[in-house]
């Protein structure tokens, strides 16, 4: 199986960001045609696009940042990397063996 990371900016876009906004749309494109090749030789390839997580990266902004990321996020709060870490293992399961090109969205409702 492969599992490619890709971004809610590749979905949404981000303002000052359309180089990283154009990439992250490029994995979900990827992802897409690398499945209809792979599935054949029986390789599921599907992708992750997190919105904003609460990782160290995010821990470097300050509050007043961190602040306005939490309200434009409709679930008012950022993600856990265990949530995202749990949609990769699921994409991993044998019990997800029919999920094949898609790209499974983790915002918090950023992209709706």
């Amino acid at each position: 199986k492969v599992i490619n990371i890709s971004s809610a900016s590749g979905i949404k876009g981000t303002v000052g960001n359309s180089d990283y906004s154009a990439s992250k749309a490029a994995i979900i494109r990827f992802t897409k045609a690398l499945a209809k090749e792979l599935a054949g030789f029986g390789i599921i390839v599907n992708a992750i696009a997190p919105g904003f997580v609460d990782t160290d990266m995010v821990a470097q902004m300050n509050e007043k940042q961190r602040e306005g990321i939490k309200k434009m996020v409709p679930l008012k709060r950022m993600g856990r990397v265990e949530e995202v870490a749990e949609v990769a293992a699921l994409l991993a399961n044998d019990n997800a063996n029919y999920i094949l090109g898609q790209t499974i969205v983790i915002d918090g409702g950023i992209t709706i």
